[in-house]
């Protein structure tokens, strides 16, 4: 039953899906594209639900913006957009990037993920967009609660200096964040970072391009998850 469910929601989304390298020029495929992303990708959940809260001064963040809530946006002063999903010509994204380019707004686009940890090299070029965008920004994914969590995290310690203490309470609960749930290694990202800082005052960027090791740190939440990984140095 549910295996022939998610074929045939997987079939829906196929006949939704507009070819790859059109735009949304075409009203046929603009229709198609609308009923993508409210039915596809939940927009139809956040009509309400922004998930949009102020990071720090001139940083905020939220899940994914739909045009109208980008001219709310632009109303507000915002003049980028981060986006942390990455430039998949799907529906969410070129609502996004034509928005965008009618209001005047620029869009930068980075990859991050959910449930698996980052690259030291995607942590660089994070960090390198965090010290060149223009601000003020908003930072999303889809719900706002995981990737726009870390990511504020990481921006609070790579370019405030806050402690990671005070930056991981941007990966809560009252986001949606869920920290027992695979999600939960973004948490663990920073629990890991935490130990290392409390054995040698190892700054955070030193510590990505010197220390880090994306897969012993996944293995590490694997043991974390089963009891057996301790946050003391």
């Amino acid at each position: 039953m549910f295996k022939t469910l998610h074929r045939r929601v997987k079939d829906l989304e196929r006949r939704l899906n507009i070819p790859t390298g059109r735009d949304l020029s075409d009203p046929e495929d603009r229709r198609r594209a609308t009923w993508h992303f409210h039915l596809m990708d939940h927009a139809f959940l956040r009509v309400l639900w922004t998930n949009f809260y102020p990071v720090t001064d001139g940083v905020y963040r939220s899940n994914q913006p739909s045009p109208q809530r980008l001219h709310r946006y632009a109303k507000l002063g915002i003049k980028t957009v981060l986006n942390l999903r990455g430039n998949t010509p799907l529906s969410y994204y070129l609502f996004e990037k034509e928005a965008c380019a009618k209001l005047g707004m620029e869009l930068i686009d980075i990859k991050f993920a959910a449930r698996s940890l980052p690259t030291p090299e995607s942590l660089i070029a994070l960090e390198q967009v965090f010290r060149t965008i223009p601000k003020p920004f908003v930072m999303h994914c889809k719900s706002g609660a995981d990737r726009a969590g870390f990511a504020s995290a990481l921006y609070l310690m790579m370019i405030e200096g806050r402690p990671v203490e005070e930056a991981a309470r941007q990966l809560h609960w009252r986001f949606i964040h869920l920290k027992s749930t695979d999600t939960g290694v973004l948490d663990h990202f920073l629990r890991f970072y935490a130990r290392e800082h409390a054995r040698s005052g190892i700054a955070l960027m030193d510590w990505v391009r010197n220390g880090y090791d994306r897969d012993e740190v996944t293995r590490s939440f694997r043991d974390w998850q089963a009891g057996k990984w301790s946050a003391q140095p």
